[in-house]
């Protein structure tokens, strides 16, 4: 455990993944806002900047105990493994068609933004075909999420953003509760388990945040596997052969250079006593993920280091561990084990058109976004 200031607000940060294990299994450990002792006596309120972070509706996300595991159980239900199943042709198809795009905006060595185009529409037009989201919507929900995360944005554009959100959900709602479709968001407004129904604010909750964390998590993979493995030839050798699988490259990036950097916050209910430190009730607590997945005491001497061969990297939590172990990572998996292989295929020298250094990523503090990704296709050269 380590003290953190958060724009002006203290905190501690995990960063051992033993500790954090034991944590995110801990029921004292709440996401609800209400047990923050600096909300209750009104040091943080609604204009702290990170506030939409921490408290951004009700939904799975946000509640614990048995409310977050009725919201969770409803979610499971629509996100199973059916509705996987049936959307891997539409993620080969959006895979080849920003592939497709993607080589005709390279032809002669031009360079191209790997990121502008194809890692970050292919998550978005995955989740809005399972949700039943207009194409023509999605270019809004990018550029809305985009500036929601993003820590230049003022506070009031970003509460505006949130309630833009929350307008668009509820109308898709209520369209979807008139005519249902076989799409996630009916399946979250029809999920029966024999217990209480989703109501319209919970729908709307689990939509906005599964939509932020399915899309945001697989633009970061996908982008952070690619620069690991052109920065290591010889790795990227051993996956085109064949002696390292797709799955490997996956795992490991996740645990090198996972998508998510820290998730905001949970509370103490009760002071949590551990061998050498008491967390006090009511304190901020941050899940530092990113440094976690480089601890060496569960990966070893050299954890900095990027090797698709780990054994260790299996036991990467950054999609979450626990009750509140992220819904949408078989979903982020999928579409990477998909998106990689074809990327090289199709494009097996595909180089840097900058040096690695260079890269960098935006002034997001919870997740592991990067600015862009300037590449040559170097086919036909």
């Amino acid at each position: 455990m380590s003290p953190i200031e958060l724009l002006g607000v203290p905190a501690w940060t995990v960063s051992s993944h033993t500790l954090a294990r034991k944590l995110l299994v801990d029921s004292r450990l709440v996401k609800n806002i209400d047990a923050w002792s600096l909300w209750q006596n009104g040091t943080v309120t609604r204009e702290w900047p990170l506030i939409g972070m921490i408290d951004a509706g009700r939904s799975m996300f946000t509640a614990d105990g048995p409310e977050h595991r009725r919201l969770r159980l409803k979610t499971n239900q629509a996100l199973n493994k059916r509705r996987l199943d049936d959307i891997r042709p539409s993620i080969e198809r959006y895979t080849a068609e920003l592939l497709d795009a993607l080589e005709e905006a390279g032809l002669g060595g031009e360079v191209v933004d790997l990121k502008a185009a194809f890692a970050y529409p292919l998550p978005m037009q995955v989740v809005s075909q399972m949700m039943g989201v207009d194409r023509a919507d999605q270019p809004m929900l990018l550029s809305s999420y985009k500036a929601f995360f993003s820590v230049l944005t003022p506070h009031e554009d970003r509460l505006r953003i949130l309630a833009e959100l929350d307008e668009y959900y509820l109308d898709l709602v209520r369209k979807k509760t008139a005519e249902p479709t076989d799409d996630l968001t009916t399946g979250l407004i029809l999920a029966d388990d024999g217990g209480e129904p989703l109501t319209e604010e919970e729908v709307v909750g689990n939509l906005k945040a599964l939509v932020a964390a399915g899309h945001e998590t697989t633009v970061s993979l996908i982008l952070c596997a690619v620069r690991a493995l052109l920065s290591n030839p010889e790795q990227l050798a051993d996956v085109l052969s064949g002696k390292v699988s797709w799955d490997a490259v996956i795992e490991e990036t996740l645990r090198w250079d996972g998508p998510v950097n820290h998730l905001l916050m949970r509370f103490p209910t009760e002071d949590i006593e551990l061998e050498d430190f008491t967390i006090p009730k009511g304190d901020g607590v941050v899940i530092s993920y990113r440094a976690i997945g480089r601890d060496r005491e569960i990966h070893g001497a050299d954890a900095d280091v990027f090797d698709a061969t780990r054994e260790t990297a299996l036991r990467n939590i950054s999609f979450g561990y626990g009750p509140h172990i992220c819904p949408g990572a078989a979903l982020a998996r999928l579409e990477a084990s998909i998106a990689l292989p074809e990327l090289f295929s199709r494009f097996p020298d595909l180089q840097l058109a900058i040096p690695v250094e260079e890269i960098h990523n935006l002034p997001v503090m919870t997740q592991n976004d990067l600015a862009g990704f300037p590449v040559r296709l170097c086919e036909g050269e």
